[in-house]
């Protein structure tokens, strides 16, 4: 790789070169036993005689910072690898650049940062299971297609083979209503909020959404300049009395609440798109994980139920399929299409291309949903585990809340307040048992002490030594520790 050399304005240009250089190495930027560009390749690239790259080479040479190998070239020196100085920081009295204060109060995304060898984190689903032969295939096929021969950019919208694929399956497994014109493919459930939120909010507005509830699409939209305020959430899913009047947009996940569990009720469902026509809001639908549903009767989306054009309806394909894709899509009414698009635009232009036309390939031939039906089984039986384990085996610590969907369930503590099961958490860890802690959902609330289990990552064999090990750091903990607030 040629080496960048700035010679601008600058006297002594051996002494410049030799320099730079020096720096790059023990900056780390060129790595013990990486070869220097020739000197007469570099030379031409400067516009300088060749003698004047040969002697800023021999310096490096002399001073053990490279190698001079006959007939093969100059290399960096592997002698530097154990001693290598840390590198200064740039220039310690140039005044640091501001940022705005919002990015002070978001973490970075640490929850999977370790791995557990028994793992009730949310979210995840079940890597072993995903197809990888049958992916294979259509990633083969999609490298070959004529999107990849041709070698341009993808529509902002996305792939018009996938969009329609999608359209066809949420129609028939959802009943979602849309064309293919509605819908556009994103880079997850986190860039459709960022589109919507770029198209439909100014900076000051209200977005409401469920507390306890997930955490991104807080950090986000505070992070746009809204102001967010939580909604609380019973039973019946979110209490549409006690949205503020003046919410612009409503985040919400009424298949399967994030993080409690519990589906929001036909009547709720009704009371809030009403609330949004009186309001002039927009009802944002996050459907992350309904694909999985083990018994009861599934309602109809927020979506299906809209007849004003309230509603945009956030899909993912990071449960049913991997994180690692990024891939996700979002339906907008058809009064948002063109803004959304545009705003996609300007955001990254398109997903790529390769991983659009192989998941068209991937639902058009029937393996997405042979997929879905061969994990369901799975995921139906470690929930039907781990429900009734948590109720023979938990009882005088965990109430567990009714769920009948997704990938996960949660429990309200009965003697443990939050920092017990802070304390919890952190002494599970240890013995190897990852889960997340219902506190860490609040919104603007008061944090309630419950925890989250997920199953979709944990094999049904490990289920039940996972919860001998979590009930001994319950045991521990809770009558050892005073109850903290």
């Amino acid at each position: 790789m040629a080496f960048h050399v700035s010679l601008v304005g600058r006297g002594d240009l051996s002494g410049e070169i030799y320099r730079q250089i020096r720096q790059a190495i023990l900056d780390g930027r060129l790595r013990p036993g990486e070869r220097l560009s020739p000197t007469r390749e570099l030379a031409a690239a400067l516009t300088v005689a060749r003698s004047t790259v040969t002697i800023a080479y021999e310096s490096l040479v002399a001073e053990g910072f490279a190698t001079s190998q006959a007939g093969a070239g100059t290399f960096v020196s592997h002698q530097l690898e154990a001693k290598r100085p840390a590198s200064k920081t740039r220039r310690s009295t140039v005044r640091a650049v501001r940022v705005r204060g919002v990015w002070e109060t978001i973490l970075p995304p640490t929850a999977f940062a370790r791995a557990a060898d028994f793992d009730f984190r949310t979210g995840l689903p079940d890597a072993s299971l995903f197809p990888h032969g049958a992916w294979r295939r259509v990633v083969s096929r999609a490298v070959r297609s004529r999107e990849m021969a041709a070698g341009v950019y993808e529509n902002p919208a996305g792939n018009r083979e996938l969009r329609a694929a999608i359209a066809r399956h949420i129609g028939i497994s959802r009943s979602v209503s849309g064309s293919p014109d509605d819908v556009i493919v994103t880079n997850g459930t986190q860039q459709a909020l960022d589109i919507i939120a770029r198209v439909l909010l100014e900076p000051g507005d209200v977005v409401a959404m469920e507390d306890p509830g997930y955490q991104p699409p807080k950090h986000l939209f505070k992070a746009l300049g809204t102001r967010v305020i939580g909604v609380p959430v019973d039973s019946e899913g979110l209490v549409v009395e006690a949205l503020p009047a003046e919410a612009r947009a409503v985040y919400v996940t009424p298949s399967h609440q994030y993080p409690l569990g519990v589906a929001m009720s036909l009547s709720r469902r009704r009371a809030l798109l009403a609330w949004a026509e009186r309001n002039n809001a927009v009802v944002v639908e996050d459907d992350y994980d309904s694909e999985f549903r083990f018994g009861g009767r599934p309602l109809e989306p927020l979506q299906t139920l809209d007849s004003a054009g309230r509603v945009v309806y956030v899909g993912t394909f990071s449960k049913t399929l991997l994180p690692t894709l990024r891939l996700g899509f979002m339906v907008v009414p058809p009064s948002l299409r063109e803004a959304a698009q545009k705003a996609k635009f300007v955001t990254d232009w398109h997903t790529a291309t390769m991983a659009q036309s192989a998941l068209a390939r991937f639902i058009d031939e029937g393996a997405f949903a042979r997929h879905i039906r061969r994990v369901s089984r799975t995921y139906s039986e470690r929930h039907q585990v781990l429900t009734a384990a948590i109720k023979s085996n938990f009882g005088d610590y965990l109430d567990l809340i009714p769920s009948s969907t997704g990938l996960h369930i949660a429990a309200y503590a009965r003697r443990a307040s939050v920092g017990h099961i802070d304390a919890i958490a952190s002494r599970a860890f240890d013995l190897g048992v990852a889960f997340q802690r219902l506190s860490a959902c609040r919104v603007d609330g008061k944090p309630q002490a419950g925890i989250l289990l997920g199953y979709g990552a944990i094999e049904t064999a490990r289920i039940a030594e996972g919860l001998r090990r979590l009930r001994s750091c319950f045991d521990e903990c809770v009558s050892r520790r005073p109850n903290a607030a």
